[in-house]
């Protein structure tokens, strides 16, 4: 039920993200529960591998490699998800940085952490 209403969430994040960047879009609700679910697979499969290798980089460059690792996968999803739509790198990159905060946050608030 969790995982349900977190990728609800994420959906929702994403539909949050063209009010704040006019370089992003999506056409609705549908299209961001695909990117919502394409963007947690990769996240969760590609990201790390690509962080593992990266990481002489990511060392180097006291961890802000992980934000150019983190745009371009989110700028990958928006190139084949039909419907999602993002103008260039650095929009992608602010883009992933909101999407992040934004679901961070409203997780946070909907399941807060136990206190045992």
């Amino acid at each position: 039920m969790k995982l349900l209403v977190v990728w609800i969430i994420n959906a929702v994040a994403l539909l949050a993200l063209p009010y704040v960047f006019d370089s992003i879009r999506i056409d609705g609700f549908y299209t961001a529960l695909i990117a919502a679910l394409i963007l947690g697979l990769i996240n969760a499969v590609i990201r790390p591998i690509l962080v593992l290798l990266t990481l002489p980089l990511t060392l180097i460059t006291l961890g802000l490699f992980i934000f150019v690792i983190n745009g371009l996968l989110f700028w990958f999803v928006a190139s084949f998800v039909k419907g999602f739509h993002v103008a260039g790198f650095w929009p992608a990159v602010f883009g992933a940085i909101v999407y992040s905060l934004i679901s961070w946050a409203a997780t946070a608030l909907l399941f807060p952490a136990r206190k045992d």
